[in-house]
């Protein structure tokens, strides 16, 4: 069993920043992807920012160019830099990990608020 533990959100000001990291403990095995996913009052989960194991990354339109996803595989760690912050990014930041392979998981962590003010 995999636990992932986020850390890094809080309140900011528009156009601030802020950094989430997560941490998986336990072996993550196989073709997979670990990323953010997010989820405002209301409003449905929605991907943010992931990074598959071979390197390739898919942002959600809405924050490409200001957020910035990276993954240390060594420490099973992944970051995400979020900058320029916008009242419309405020929400619960939740940290993936799932398999692209043979092999089926799929991880979450129980998620860490990001608030901007406006």
């Amino acid at each position: 069993q995999v636990q992932l533990v986020e850390s890094g959100g809080g309140l900011v000001q528009a156009g601030g920043s802020l950094r989430l990291s997560c941490v998986a403990s336990g072996s993550i095995f196989g073709f997979n992807a670990m990323g953010w996913y997010r989820q405002a009052p209301e409003k449905q989960r929605e991907l943010v920012a992931l990074i598959i194991s071979g390197g390739r990354i898919n942002y959600a339109d809405s924050v490409k160019g200001r957020f910035t996803i990276s993954r240390d595989n060594a420490n099973n760690k992944v970051y995400l830099q979020m900058n320029s912050l916008k009242p419309e990014d405020t929400a619960v930041y939740y940290c993936n990990v799932h398999s692209l392979g043979v092999l089926k998981y799929d991880y979450w962590g129980q998620g860490t608020q990001v608030t901007v003010s406006s």
